[in-house]
C-alpha cells in the first residue's frame, strides 16, 4: 500500500500527467468555493437548521458552521468531481508503468455519470448523517475516517478497475484485497483533509489505485513497473 501511494506521489512528476493534475487542482478550488458558497447559503435560507441535532450543531459552531460543514463534504464532493477524468490519469499512469498494456476500454459515458452521481450521493448522504458525532470528541473522526476511507477506497479501485475488468470482476477483486483498499482510503481521505495537499490527491489517488490494480489483476497481465 505504501508503495502504491509513493508511486502516485511520484506520478505528479510526470509531464502527461501534469495537464491532468492542474484540471484536478482547479477544480478542486472551485469545488470548495462552490461548495463553500452551497453551505453558507443552505445554513441561511431554508429549513435545514430546523433539525433537531443539525441546529443544535450549528448553534454551538456558530459561524464555524460553514467552514466545518464544507471541510467535512470536501473529500466526497472532489472525489466524484475527479470521476470526470479519471480515466485520463490513469491511462498517463499506464503509458509510464506498463507501456506493454493494450488501451483501456474504459467505461461508456452515462455509466460513468451514474456511478459517479451514486457515489457523490452517498457519500454526501452518510457525512450528515455522521455530524452527531461532532459532539463525540475523538469518537468523530475514528468514525469520519473509518467511513470515508471504506467508500473512497472503494469507489477510486473499482472506477480504475472497471477500465479494464467487469464491474462484477472488479467488485470481487476489491473483496479479495479489501483490507489494503481500505486503508489506502483511509489514507486518502484523511489526506484529502489537509489544506492544499488535498488540491493533489485526486491524482495521487488514482494512480495508487492503478498501481494496486495491476499488481493484483487476476489474469495475468499485469505488468512489473517501469522505472522512468
Amino acid at each position: 500500500m505504501l508503495k502504491a501511494l509513493s508511486q502516485g506521489i511520484g506520478q505528479l512528476n510526470d509531464k502527461a500527467t501534469r495537464k491532468y493534475l492542474w484540471f484536478s487542482v482547479g477544480a478542486a478550488v472551485i469545488t470548495f468555493f462552490i461548495l463553500w458558497s452551497f453551505v453558507a447559503w443552505l445554513l441561511s435560507e431554508t429549513a435545514i437548521s430546523s433539525i433537531g441535532w443539525l441546529e443544535s450543531i450549528i448553534d454551538i459552531l456558530g459561524g464555524l458552521a460553514t467552514a466545518v460543514l464544507t471541510w467535512v463534504l470536501f473529500p466526497a464532493t472532489v472525489s466524484a468531481v475527479i470521476g470526470f477524468f479519471l480515466d485520463q490519469v490513469a491511462e498517463c499512469v499506464e503509458n509510464r508503468h506498463y507501456p506493454a498494456l493494450p488501451k483501456a476500454d474504459g467505461q461508456p459515458m452515462v455509466e460513468s455519470l451514474v456511478t459517479t452521481a451514486k457515489f457523490f450521493g452517498m457519500l454526501i448522504g452518510l457525512n450528515v448523517l455522521l455530524l452527531p458525532f461532532l459532539f463525540m470528541g475523538p469518537v468523530y473522526p475514528l468514525v469520519f475516517y473509518t467511513v470515508n476511507g471504506y467508500l473512497i477506497g472503494r469507489e477510486y479501485f473499482e472506477m480504475v478497475a472497471v477500465r479494464r475488468i467487469t464491474a462484477a470482476d472488479a467488485t470481487a477483486l476489491r473483496k479479495k484485497h479489501q483490507g489494503t483498499i481500505i486503508m489506502m482510503g483511509v489514507a486518502i481521505a484523511f489526506l484529502l483533509t489537509i489544506p492544499l495537499v488535498n488540491l493533489l490527491m485526486p491524482v495521487v489517488a488514482t494512480a495508487a489505485m492503478v498501481h494496486l490494480f495491476q499488481g493484483w489483476r487476476p489474469d495475468g497481465m499485469a505488468r512489473t513497473p517501469v522505472t522512468r
